[in-house]
């Protein structure tokens, strides 16, 4: 089937879910999904594919359309010349996964978002690509009208050499995938040295972080050195200056203005080094992950400023990112009223008419309003100085601050929240949702609040329920409107199955033991490469692409093959099952050349090797359900990574235990708790009481 004439001559988008497809379905531009129907016709009529990828709380995708998608001239052009394609990255993480590394082949640049590349319309391999194109030429680029004339021309009158060059790059691709054939060359324990010392030269040692401007958190950095400082404490080695890092990464983020200060939650980034300035989209997976981190941190010791972050942030995932059918939202865009950030900055007159004189004096001091604008003539706010600091400055009571803080904190809320708010891509992605799901199951272990424990079981469940397909046992990678779409990714099936077990070891329940294995089983079945090890991004009956993804090392969140390692060496122990933990193995050996070349590249990988080389601490607990909480915080006392406890109750059906965990542990329901620490496959005797566990895992 082929679309008809009309069809390519007006914007299917309408027809879309997506809420970023929908923001373009009004362009004048004749935009059609990526589609069999689509790609034919481009065939067909021998045009190139204008291929446009963005996502909806991407700024400088809504200054292109504004700019150019929107503008009756350009797209005249467009329509002309081009048949014009416009994806959503989050729905298609496949396109942009593909068509990324090529533009970083290409143009020897990294990439981004929007994303813009010509296709051959028969081999789909791309000719000419970059990211914004401005409409007249500024910022060293070229307009991107003049640009679409001067392509539309080269495709006509060079077609064998853009042939040519289509080959060449495809077979460039394609030999990406050979390095399957190497060989790892340092042995594991060398590998995990050479990330650390990559990650120490990166560091900044003023700020935190990695790197300069622009500062992304590196969640998996972060949590990378927190492991380190574990094993080295375990080998007796002195490791404090790891765990100085990691404190003072955490603090300057959460003093900072990639902070919501008010609300909760974290922006995606800062355009300068320091931790000051925004990008100020609110991206679910960086939340996600951050307060894996911040709840982590807390069991290092108690801290206010932490304690702080995970609460409110957790809070605001439940009041502005949580669906009314239990799933997470993608995210919340950065503009509204047609500016980045203006929902989010305070002129400081405005603040000092809303607050009264020691409410004032307060935000003034904490916040920095006494100094400088930060952000074009106006505060983005950020805690100038540590809480302690600030108080004594002012000579306030410690409890009474706290009291005028959190009146002032709602007084500006509630002001804040008459402002036009940036929009909100209700999108439900499976992968992402996994991400907030193990925050908010790690925020609730640490501080014990009920309603984050709901809301991360009612977002699984809307997983195992709507995002599961029961008919053709299939995952499903996005949900809008009702509606699924898209077959699931490794990532989707990767993340579910780290939820589920953080799930399990929060909330025993027998749908979540089930759930998790379904998906382990399916995922195997799906990506697994039997010739070479390791898992492709893309299922074996997915659409044949010009490069077929097998992702190792980290982007905005940990690959899915290094999340698939972990999952099979916990779901390998805890159920007994070898075949896992062989998968497991052939995926790390596939992997290691890919790390070697770029240890700092590839944390969650390493992490994934100290797991393997280090099998997990397993604690499994049988007793009445009464008692789960306090046996389990026995086990969550300190900071260990490597130690995984289950507290499977006696009340429950449990059809999925009895011949599954190992054999030494007891299936006879009795009165009281009983624990058992496994290591590899074997297990201790067992252990009858609180205090004894307790020593057990001092020792």
């Amino acid at each position: 089937m082929s679309l008809t004439s009309k069809e390519t001559d007006s914007n299917l988008l309408f027809l879309e879910t997506s809420p970023y497809l929908l923001q373009h379905a009004d362009n004048p531009v004749h935009w059609q999904p990526w589609s069999d129907t689509s790609l034919q016709k481009a065939r067909d009529t021998n045009k190139p594919i204008l291929l446009s990828i963005g996502y909806s709380a991407c700024h400088w995708c809504h200054v292109m359309a504004h700019e150019s998608f929107e503008n009756p001239e350009c797209a005249e052009v467009m329509n002309q010349n081009f048949l014009n394609i416009k994806v959503d990255r989050e729905e298609r993480p496949d396109l942009d996964k593909v068509y990324q590394l090529a533009h970083q082949l290409m143009t020897q640049q990294s990439g981004g978002w929007p994303l813009t590349v010509f296709l051959d319309p028969h081999s789909l391999a791309p000719f000419f690509s970059g990211t914004y194109f401005p409409p007249a030429p500024r910022y060293q680029l070229p307009g991107f009208t003049d640009l679409l004339v001067r392509i539309a021309t080269a495709f006509e009158d060079q077609t064998e050499t853009l042939g040519k060059q289509g080959k060449e790059l495809t077979a460039v691709l394609k030999r990406i995938n050979q390095l399957d054939q190497l060989e790892a060359k340092h042995p594991d324990g060398e590998i995990i040295s050479l990330t650390s010392q990559a990650l120490e030269a990166q560091y900044d040692q003023k700020s935190g972080g990695f790197g300069g401007a622009p500062k992304f958190p590196m969640p998996s950095r972060i949590r990378y050195l927190m492991e380190q400082f574990r094993y080295t404490k375990l080998r007796g080695d002195k490791g404090p200056k790891i765990l100085d890092k990691v404190m003072q990464t955490l603090t300057r983020i959460a003093r900072g203005g990639i902070y919501d200060q008010l609300a909760g939650g974290f922006y995606r980034y800062t355009v300068d080094g320091e931790w000051t300035i925004p990008h100020f989209e609110k991206m679910l997976y960086d939340n996600g992950e951050l307060l894996m981190l911040f709840s982590d941190a807390l069991q290092f010791g108690p801290d206010a400023l932490f304690s702080d972050v995970v609460r409110d942030t957790a809070d605001w995932m439940i009041r502005d990112m949580q669906s009314p059918e239990g799933a997470y939202y993608s995210a919340m865009d950065a503009d509204s009223e047609g500016q980045e950030g203006v929902y989010y900055i305070w002129l400081r007159h405005k603040v000092k008419a809303l607050l009264n004189a020691d409410e004032y004096a307060l935000i003034e001091t904490l916040y920095g309003l006494d100094k400088p604008a930060n952000f074009e003539h106006q505060w983005v706010l950020k805690r100038s100085d540590a809480w302690r600091s600030v108080i004594d400055r002012l000579g306030m009571d410690a409890e009474e601050a706290v009291q005028i803080f959190r009146s002032a904190k709602i007084k500006l809320l509630a002001e804040r929240m008459h402002r036009v708010p940036p929009a909100t891509d209700i999108k439900i992605l499976a992968s992402w949702n996994g991400l907030a799901i193990k925050g908010m199951l790690q925020a609730h272990q640490q501080l014990g609040e009920e309603s984050w424990l709901q809301s991360a079981l009612a977002a699984l469940d809307f997983a195992q329920r709507e995002l599961w397909d029961k008919r053709e046992q299939r995952l499903y990678s996005t949900w809008a409107q009702g509606k699924t779409k898209h077959l699931a990714y490794l990532d989707d099936y990767a993340n579910l199955m780290d939820a589920c077990l953080t799930a399990m070891a929060t909330r025993w329940r027998d749908n979540d033991v089930d759930f998790v294995r379904r998906l382990a089983e399916k995922a195997i079945s799906l990506f697994f490469d039997k010739d070479n090890g390791g898992f492709f991004f893309t299922a074996h009956d997915h659409e044949s692409l010009i490069y077929r993804p097998k992702p190792t090392s980290d982007e905005a969140v940990s690959p899915g093959n290094a999340t698939m390692v972990q999952v099979l060496i916990t779901l390998g122990h805890l159920f007994v099952k070898p075949r896992y933990l062989e998968l497991a193995e052939q995926t790390l050996n596939w992997a290691k050349p890919a790390i070697e070349q770029s240890p700092a590249g590839h944390v969650s990988f390493v992490s994934a090797l100290q797991n393997w080389i280090s099998p997990p601490e397993l604690i499994l607990i049988r007793g009445p359900s009464a008692d789960s909480e306090r046996w389990l915080g026995v086990c969550r006392s300190v900071y260990a990574p490597d130690r995984k406890a289950f507290f499977i109750p006696y009340e429950d059906n449990n059809k999925h235990i009895p011949g599954q965990l190992p054999k030494l542990v007891s299936m006879e329901q009795q009165s009281r708790s009983t624990a058992y620490i496994c290591q590899g496959l074997s297990c201790s005797l067992p252990i009858t009481s609180i205090d004894a566990l307790a020593s057990a895992l001092a020792n």
